[in-house]
């Protein structure tokens, strides 16, 4: 009798996973968590380490997320997230991860928190404060994104193309594809991380321009994106 129970809750042991193995799949997809310090400049860890899930792994996971744990992302999501985006992955050729048309890089890359909005520097892979307090509501239209912990703007600036002789309307057009290639980085880097994410095209960019303190007749919103878990 004491042979036949032990037996079945053995079987029952392994079909349920054992105890904690839910957290020891969390922690393996996430890996450490190292907490943000909100400054006036968020130094961001090297990324190269990280892991995750192949490409093909990532394709097949990769999602448009609508609904958002509000809990913060650590400092390893938030680095690779904006690596992703848009990090020096040829440092000593001052190449990105993502495309861009003549390699003019005109998209920077605005990371929107609860506690401010910030600047991502890919050469020194850091963020510099922008502007303080909560703009979320600015960076998009739907209620998911004003509680989500991060949203990305992908903002154009126009002058990189000055004396180009191309027309404004077609370098309107490879600023969006360039903006494109950095989002879509994202969304495979959070598919390959145990992350969510989606990219947007709806935001109030008027007054996110302003807040941000750009010169609209120089700069324009290509693309937004919400990041979380």
């Amino acid at each position: 009798m004491n042979l036949k129970f032990l037996a079945c809750t053995a079987l029952l042991f392994a079909a349920c996973g054992g105890p904690g193995q839910e957290e020891k799949e969390d922690a393996e997809t996430t890996g450490p968590r190292t907490e943000v310090s909100h400054g006036e400049r968020i130094a961001l860890l090297p990324v190269a380490e990280q892991g995750g899930l192949t490409i093909n792994e990532s394709l097949q996971n990769r999602r448009s997320w609508r609904e958002y744990n509000p809990g913060t992302l650590s400092l390893e999501e938030l680095s690779g997230v904006l690596w992703a985006a848009a990090g020096e992955n040829r440092p000593s050729e001052g190449r990105l991860t993502a495309p861009s048309a003549l390699a003019l890089y005109p998209v920077r890359v605005y990371a929107v928190f609860a506690e401010g909005a910030y600047l991502y520097d890919a050469k020194a892979h850091a963020l510099t404060r922008v502007a303080e307090g909560d703009l979320r509501k600015l960076s998009g239209a739907q209620e998911f994104v004003f509680s989500a912990p991060l949203n990305l703007a992908y903002v154009a600036d126009l002058s990189a193309y000055e004396g180009r002789g191309i027309p404004a309307d077609k370098v309107r057009y490879l600023c969006g594809q360039d903006a494109a290639g950095y989002a879509e980085n994202v969304n495979l880097y959070t598919a390959g991380h145990g992350l969510r994410s989606i990219t947007r095209g709806s935001a109030p960019e008027a007054e996110l321009l302003a807040a941000l303190g750009l010169d609209a007749d120089r700069c324009f919103l290509a693309l937004v994106q919400t990041v979380g878990r």
